[in-house]
């Protein structure tokens, strides 16, 4: 495994991030496994070196922060030894007030958010998405507040637009208030569309990208015709998102990695990996090959003519991913 700096700051994580959406309470989703079958998938990731994870509250309505506080302090003899991130905004029961980025509702769910992880701090925490209905003079306070009271070491956001994005560092720059050091995205071979101007504004603000979603819900692990996991075939998010024209795509990762000698998943990281914005990818794992895939990526080396072929067959699409 390797490691890097989360964007410009001094914090190191592991080049691959694992996603704990997986694990929590079936009764969420179909596809969740339990803490029992959670934890040889997570033991696995840490064997490998993997040491940054990615968790929310509102992931099978805060079972799954239960499960990923559990089996890390399981897993790491000392919490200085992982990264732990988690995220707020969602919206977590029907109480008009628990939900969205008001002062309130962040000052509570950090409180919530630690008591289920079992730790007195996270060491990322993200807003999950961008909130209209409260200023982001407010939202940037509050997560400033939270830094100061030791509850977080860092902040990040997730996927917005661009403008959002420098509208709320800029808020937090005039006021002196703690900036976001993140920024998790929604972005892979299918969908690049942050490549125009979120990557470019990153770069620029010396912010690391942790994309969600780099296997775009496993279609990028395997051809049209073998989509038959319980995930892919209970998913209408991804039926949403991407459609038979991204197919393309998906065929030239499959030619590349027959070639390579690779599995599709490998050579769908590997690229990712080799984008100057990109930190981290957010995988998950419901069997063990997905963390071994994912681990292997770190030392794949695609060449310039594998990257163009992979991208040729690229195909814009409107933006997806902020709702």
């Amino acid at each position: 495994m390797e490691y890097t700096r989360l964007g410009s700051t001094g914090l190191q994580v592991s080049r691959v991030c694992l996603g704990m959406m997986s694990y929590g309470s079936p009764s969420w989703r179909e596809w969740v496994l339990d803490l029992d079958a959670s934890r040889p998938l997570v033991r696995s990731a840490v064997d490998a070196g993997i040491t940054f994870f990615d968790t929310a509250d509102v992931y099978s309505l805060g079972v799954s922060e239960e499960v990923t506080g559990t089996l890390l302090r399981e897993f790491f003899p000392r919490r200085e030894d992982y990264v732990l991130a988690t995220k707020v905004f969602s919206t977590m029961s029907d109480r008009p007030n628990d939900r969205g980025l008001s002062r309130k509702h962040i000052l509570a769910s950090i409180d919530d958010s630690l008591t289920r992880l079992g730790t007195d701090h996270v060491d990322l925490y993200q807003i999950h998405r961008w909130d209209p209905e409260t200023p982001i003079e407010e939202t940037m306070e509050a997560l400033h507040d939270v830094v100061r009271a030791g509850k977080a070491r860092y902040i990040g956001a997730s996927s917005m637009f661009a403008w959002q994005f420098a509208k709320a560092q800029s808020t937090a720059d005039l006021a002196g208030w703690t900036r976001f050091v993140s920024m998790q995205d929604h972005y892979n071979l299918i969908y690049r569309e942050e490549e125009r101007e979120m990557h470019p504004l990153c770069l620029d603000q010396g912010v690391g990208a942790i994309p969600w979603s780099p296997l775009a819900r496993g279609r990028l692990a395997r051809v049209p015709e073998e989509r038959t996991t319980t995930r892919s075939s209970s998913d209408p998010i991804a039926d949403r998102m991407y459609t038979e024209a991204d197919d393309a795509v998906v065929r030239a990762v499959a030619e590349v990695a027959k070639a390579r000698g690779l599995s599709m998943a490998q050579v769908a990281l590997a690229w990712m990996l080799h984008k100057e914005a990109v930190t981290a990818p957010i995988v998950g794992a419901t069997k063990p090959g997905h963390v071994e895939d994912a681990v292997a990526a770190v030392d794949i080396e695609l060449s310039d003519d594998e990257i163009a072929a992979l991208e040729a067959p690229y195909v814009p699409h409107p933006i997806l991913g902020h709702g």
